[in-house]
């Protein structure tokens, strides 16, 4: 049903539609006659979504920092599974990975040559020289929250320290190209240039997502299409930016007895961080890291 610029304005803030988000909207169509992709109006977060997801992220980030802090050679996978899931439900949240789809754990944990989706293990003992991405994702009073950060072991190569540390600055590069009226593809494009600058690889199928609401949300965030494609940009819109960066080929696959831990598919090392953005009026604000 169409809005007339005296209604109430769709996104609940009781005013009218036409001193609210009816320029706003009238932009969006006008870019999306052009012929590109653009955000439906479920897409868009409240200003009392965001206040929600702030408050969901706090406790995510606190947990990540107590995982800084326990976080060392001889500790196993087991353990930082029992730290994430014991914190989230004493500080009044939910783990949200935990029965995701039939996923038996709080958290994920990558070691090395894993991409993604690692299932903690008390058998798994971390050791000198090892990549570890831990990937929190939090649910407090309906809203979701997810990041993820990477952490070295020990005496870790230069080669892996390099990865980790390109990786970090591929989200934190995207980062300056989330604004209003740019395309997910722009950034996109500056993440995947900088790892390619680097020699390294982005992986193709695993990407970012909507969040906030729901865990996974539209739109699916790739890290390797092009500046000016794939959906705008607008006030409202909260998604992660998470790129894997494998040091060398982008392939991978899933393991077939346990259906989640995705690997390079060379062997090689991976690193990822996630954080969870926020666009704003003029710009961006990470809610999580």
């Amino acid at each position: 049903m169409k809005i007339e610029r005296n209604d109430p304005c769709w996104c609940g803030s009781n005013k009218k539609y036409k001193t609210c988000h009816m320029n706003m909207d009238n932009k969006i169509k006008a870019i999306e006659l052009q012929g590109h992709i653009v955000p439906t109006h479920d897409m868009l977060k409240s200003e009392k979504d965001i206040e929600g997801i702030k408050e969901s992220s706090k406790i995510n980030m606190a947990v990540l920092d107590a995982v800084g802090e326990m976080i060392k050679e001889g500790v196993s996978t087991g353990e930082i599974d029992d730290l994430v899931h014991d914190m989230t439900i004493k500080m009044g949240g939910i783990p949200a990975p935990l029965n995701y789809n039939g996923f038996p754990k709080s958290v994920c944990t990558s070691i090395n040559e894993v991409v993604c989706h690692g299932i903690p293990d008390y058998n798994r003992i971390l050791k000198d020289g090892d990549i570890i991405n831990v990937d929190v994702s939090t649910i407090y009073k309906g809203y979701f929250s997810d990041s993820s950060r990477m952490y070295m072991i020990g005496n870790v190569s230069p080669e892996a320290k390099k990865l980790v540390e390109v990786t970090k600055e591929c989200v934190e590069l995207g980062l300056t190209m989330v604004k209003p009226w740019n395309f997910l593809g722009d950034m996109a494009d500056v993440i995947n240039q900088h790892a390619k600058d680097n020699g390294y690889s982005v992986v193709v199928e695993i990407g970012g997502h909507g969040v906030g609401l729901e865990f996974h949300e539209e739109p699916f965030v790739s890290y390797i299409t092009k500046p000016g494609t794939e959906m705008l940009m607008v006030p409202g819109m909260v998604f992660t930016i998470e790129p894997m960066v494998n040091m060398g080929s982008s392939r991978i696959y899933t393991d077939e007895d346990d259906g989640w831990t995705v690997y390079t598919d060379d062997g090689l090392p991976s690193a990822q961080w996630e954080v969870t953005v926020a666009v704003t009026e003029t710009g961006y604000e990470v809610l999580t890291w």
